[in-house]
């Protein structure tokens, strides 16, 4: 890194709480310095209440860009100058582009998730996928599915801060796609195993089973999965996490949210830099190995 740096060097950002977990600065400092880019990516630990002053310095410092995670995804387009029509419709921002002083927030988590599942040979296109989330990276992930073709869509969150944001995306679902959506209260556990019973896919798209909630699960015990079932979880840090351990034992296919890291990270990388990221690169600097 050290023999990188220039006076000319580009900043990028992370901000995010917690942050120090992620993959994403070796991810994006590997690209840069694979393709001779005078580019340095950085994490910082921001929450909600220093956002807007994060913002602000990124403006200030003239930034070329930053990556937005938990918890600021659905909260940081208030400190933007425009929002991209993906990131407008899913309400959630998780890249930041700064041209010339304008700046626009984009979502590219759906794109990373779906090109996940393509890249690890899963088709859930005209298919029923059940999915537990309604935050930023999982109204993305909702969405982009539904655009890209998936037939029925079970949505289960608890009623908490975002499940108004649920009820509205499952609206925008049934309006603008053909895909067939529904809310579910998460505390219905009985009813998730139904839905999940006649699922091809079933997602954790929260910060279920990483730190501070780290071997924890929505799902009580193995009864609720079979060996056809598809289980996905965005969480990549532990890469096994309580879910996707009790999916292996049952014999389910799993993924991990690495690939999606490196995807959604890829659509990043290229509105930054206008150029593709080295995939197969990164998925040997990653190891990124699919079962």
């Amino acid at each position: 890194m050290a023999e990188r740096i220039t006076g000319h060097t580009e900043l990028i950002g992370l901000m995010a709480y917690p942050i120090r977990h992620s993959s994403s600065p070796a991810m994006q400092n590997e690209a840069f310095a694979k393709l001779g880019l005078d580019y340095a990516y950085l994490a910082f630990e921001v929450d909600n209440d220093s956002l807007e002053d994060a913002v602000k310095g990124l403006r200030a410092l003239k930034m070329k860009g930053s990556n937005v995670s938990m918890p600021n995804k659905t909260v940081v387009h208030k400190y933007l100058d425009k929002l991209s029509p993906a990131a407008e419709m899913c309400g959630a921002v998780n890249t930041i582009v700064n041209e010339d002083g304008v700046l626009t927030g984009h979502i590219t988590d759906g794109i990373g998730y779906m090109e996940a599942l393509k890249d690890n040979h899963i088709d859930v296109i005209g298919k029923k996928m059940t999915i537990v989330g309604a935050g930023g990276a999982a109204t993305a992930i909702e969405i982009q599915a539904a655009l890209d073709g998936v037939k029925e869509m079970s949505i289960f969150n608890v009623k908490d801060k975002f499940w108004g944001n649920a009820e509205e995306t499952v609206r925008k679902i049934n309006e603008n796609t053909e895909c067939r959506a529904a809310l579910y209260d998460l505390a219905d556990l009985e009813l998730l195993k139904k839905e999940i019973a006649n699922s091809y896919l079933f997602a954790n798209a929260t910060g279920m089973g990483m730190k501070p909630l780290e071997g924890k699960t929505y799902i009580p015990d193995k009864s609720f999965l079979r060996p056809d079932l598809i289980v996905t979880d965005v969480v990549y840090f532990p890469r096994e996490t309580a879910l996707l351990k009790i999916a292996k034992e049952v014999g389910c296919k799993t993924m991990n949210g690495l690939g999606m890291m490196l995807f959604q990270g890829s659509a990043a990388f290229e509105l930054w830099t206008g150029q593709p990221m080295p995939i197969e690169y990164m998925k040997e600097i990653l190891d990124i190995k699919y079962e």
